[in-house]
């Protein structure tokens, strides 16, 4: 969703460069896909005079569309942080969402959801909207209304297979490969994964 903004595209760019969290390479995702960039935004996050100025800005478009939510959601680990801050620019309580033994997405720690509440989804990335989705679900079927996913950076371009809007700072353009046809991997650069999901969540 592209608006008014005061924190612009180029700005965000040249800070997770700066911040080494802007990366370019051979990664495996989350999704298990490979691509040749990686956005690191916890090296981004640690700075709390950068991730301010950032979730204002997504509070701001959020305002900006009428929407009130209730509460903030950020999944764990990349939405925590972002998703404390946005949820304390928009002056509503911020929980998240974490995997339990088997991989599954739920709310843990004493967090609940009441029916008819009004979610902003807070993510670091959204890369193909999977995990996204799956916070939605879980949140639906407990009765909530999903409001959008609110991020820094969008690797889809907008191409998200979302039910909901999509707002974003930064949109990355960046090549994704299925794990048997990479150029990549043909030749030879060293794969790295560099997020937080453990191997068994790929298999």
């Amino acid at each position: 969703m592209t608006t008014h903004t005061s924190l612009p595209a180029e700005t965000l760019e040249e800070q997770l460069v700066q911040e080494n969290a802007l990366l370019r390479g051979h990664f495996r995702l989350s999704s298990g896909l490979h691509s040749d960039t990686y956005v690191q935004c916890a090296r981004f996050l640690r700075r709390p005079d950068l991730a301010a100025p950032a979730a204002a800005e997504l509070a701001a478009q959020i305002r900006a569309a009428r929407l009130q939510p209730d509460t903030v959601v950020g999944p764990a680990m990349g939405g925590v942080v972002i998703g404390y801050e946005l949820a304390r620019q928009l002056g509503v309580p911020g929980i998240f969402t974490e995997r339990d033994a088997d991989g599954q997405m739920t709310l843990r720690r004493g967090f609940t959801i009441e029916p008819g509440e009004r979610i902003i989804i807070a993510e670091d990335v959204v890369t193909t909207g999977k995990s996204t989705n799956e916070v939605a679900r879980l949140l639906t079927e407990m009765g909530a209304e999903i409001l959008a996913v609110a991020s820094l950076i969008d690797r889809t371009s907008g191409k998200a297979e979302l039910s909901f809007p999509n707002f974003a700072l930064l949109p990355v353009t960046a090549a994704t490969y299925a794990p048997d046809d990479c150029p990549l991997c043909r030749a030879g650069i060293p794969v790295v994964k560099p997020g937080s999901r453990p191997d068994k969540a790929f298999s």
